[in-house]
């Protein structure tokens, strides 16, 4: 390996706090992680998407996108199709070897285990990681008929020497995607041999900030603001508003901030309108009837009317964005003049006012708009007043860090993570957290048990923040004596809610009394504060855990409520008894 790739996987392994294992492991984590943040455009754990291990059919890396999301469980299949209607679905798999040269038959290797991956009745024994995702793949192809168009296939082979071209190895790629297309379930499928620069370029990619160069032609300068560094208002032809939206690879780039609401669906009514609207007879009033796009941007550089815009985000119009998005190849939408506001400023408290009053979007009311960006925002302003061994940093918008070196990326708490520890600890139901966050939110605000109300205190967020960054990082630990076995990785969340249970055993006060949620969660916060505590209640969580009828490895068993009151059941068996005695 040379010196530079030695250096970025050395810089991968501080950013993401991972202990070495060896060179080829470290290699392979680090390939898996730059390929699928090429791939994907939202934080992920490396962790998720390795399966290198025996029995890997030849795959170190395997991600299956799905509407844009990346994948762990069936369950989240059923939660976007649900949502969105439709599947558009990406598999990535990837082998990494660390050594300075292209290896046919490491080539065909890699190639054999990914069509053994899709052979209805496959030859190669698998390892768990690599049948938990040929149990997702085969669960999608069975809604095939969901499909907008047949997956896309992508396969990365990876060394730290240079692809030069070989005649041979060139063979071996053309006959694997041969066999590949022979499935007859791919609308494309692609091999990329990649060697030491490329990889090094993806990496320092996916440590930058987002940006984007456009020509604005059609615009008029709005003035001075209180606050706004620049502001323009105009009409942008889809061609270029595609520049912004659509990345080099065709898929949308993830630059809305409302990362909780998300894209509705084109079955959403409004979204309907939208698309009638693009793919109508009447497409050429889409600037007059659609109230556009609002981009807020953290600096630009502007040389006549050619525009380069860094840090953006869409904070109105994320609808109308992807709708366009997905009739993006249809010709009257290249016709379109899309109403654009453009905002540059680094104002935050700017930003939100801009978002909230511009933002009136698809069942959302104003007033919960308000709330949320608002609570949201103030969270994040919570946990970085946190200036300590446990300070974490809140991701309210997706990588908003990646591109801070300062930032360790094991203490980055996402949005989802914070919803799934948060409901898991307080409202005690880990079996929930199997879905995709969005269908968990939705499910809570059924059922009355609410997330990220305007007057909830931030103090048992942060707490539940910290203790799955405690827990996380016994998982992930070599040293024997400071880890978890990573088997309960699985069951973390139904870990999580035990750790409260057995700090604080009676039930939480409500979330807006700041005097009783100090008081509830100081204990918790004084034991996650001092590592060895920590662990030491972990493993009482484990042992209670162990004791119970909960089967780790049966990701059904884990869905179940009766599961969960069964494993609080136990837990109150123990904790009584040891209580009376």
């Amino acid at each position: 390996m040379d010196r530079i790739t030695k250096t970025l996987v050395e810089d991968f392994l501080t950013s993401l706090d991972l202990e070495s294992e060896s060179s080829s492991n470290d290699f392979e984590k680090f390939v898996n992680y730059t390929i699928l943040s090429k791939e994907y455009t939202k934080t992920f754990d490396v962790d998720t998407v390795t399966v290198a291990a025996g029995n890997d059919t030849g795959i170190d890396g395997i991600g299956i996108i799905a509407n844009g999301h990346l994948i762990e469980y069936v369950d989240e299949v059923n939660d976007l199709l649900d949502k969105n209607g439709y599947l558009e679905v990406t598999y990535i798999f990837i082998q990494s070897k660390s050594s300075s040269n292209f290896n046919g038959s490491d080539i065909n290797n890699f190639a054999f285990g990914v069509k053994d991956f899709f052979a209805e009745e496959p030859g190669l024994v698998r390892n768990e990681d690599v049948s938990r995702f040929a149990e997702i793949s085969d669960y999608l192809l069975s809604k095939a008929s969901h499909f907008r168009e047949n997956p896309v296939c992508k396969l990365y082979f990876v060394t730290t020497g240079t692809w030069n071209e070989d005649q041979n190895h060139i063979a071996v790629v053309e006959n694997a995607k041969r066999d590949l297309q022979a499935f007859n379930i791919f609308e494309l499928v692609y091999f990329f041999p990649l060697g030491a620069n490329e990889i090094g370029k993806l990496y320092r990619q996916s440590k930058s900030s987002i940006s984007s160069t456009f020509i604005f032609t059609n615009k008029v300068t709005l003035p001075d603001l209180p606050g706004i560094t620049e502001a323009y208002y105009g009409i942008l032809p889809f061609s270029e508003f595609r520049k912004l939206l659509v990345d080099e690879d065709d898929k949308i780039v993830n630059i809305f901030d409302d990362n909780v609401r998300d894209f509705q669906g084109e079955n959403n009514p409004v979204n309907q309108l939208i698309g009638e609207t693009i793919s109508g007879d009447k497409s050429e009033l889409f600037s007059v009837l659609n109230n556009g796009v609002t981009i807020v941007a953290h600096s630009l550089r502007a040389s006549g009317n050619n525009f380069t815009i860094t840090d953006y985000q869409i904070v109105n119009g994320c609808q109308t964005s992807n709708v366009l998005f997905n009739y993006r190849h249809l010709e009257s939408v290249q016709k379109l003049g899309i109403p654009l506001k453009l905002i540059i400023t680094e104002d935050e408290d700017v930003k939100n006012q801009i978002t909230i009053a511009t933002n009136s979007q698809t069942a959302i009311k104003r007033e919960q708009l308000a709330a949320l960006s608002d609570f949201q925002r103030n969270l994040e302003h919570y946990y970085s007043s946190i200036d300590s061994d446990e300070k974490l940093y809140y991701e309210r918008r997706s990588k908003q860090y990646n591109s801070d070196a300062s930032v360790n990326k094991t203490r980055v708490i996402t949005i989802p993570i914070q919803i799934k520890a948060f409901s898991a600890m307080y409202l005690k139901n880990p079996h929930l957290v199997t879905s995709f966050f969005g269908s968990i939110v939705k499910k809570l605000d059924t059922d009355g048990s609410q997330i990220f109300k305007p007057d909830h205190q931030f103090i048992p967020y942060y707490a539940s923040g910290l203790a799955h960054y405690r827990l996380d990082s016994f998982l992930r630990s070599k040293n024997i004596d400071l880890n978890i076995d990573s088997k309960y990785k699985k069951v973390k969340f139904h870990l999580l809610m035990l750790f409260r249970l057995i700090v604080q055993p009676e039930e939480p006060p409500p979330m807006n009394s700041a005097r009783k949620t100090e008081v509830y969660c100081q204990p918790i916060l004084d034991i996650l504060k001092d590592s060895s505590k920590s662990l030491e209640k972990f493993r009482q969580a484990i042992a209670i855990l162990d004791k119970s009828e909960i089967d780790i490895r049966s990701r059904e068993h884990l869905k179940q409520a009766r599961i969960t009151e069964n494993l609080i059941k136990t837990f109150e068996d123990v904790y009584f008894n040891n209580a009376s005695q």
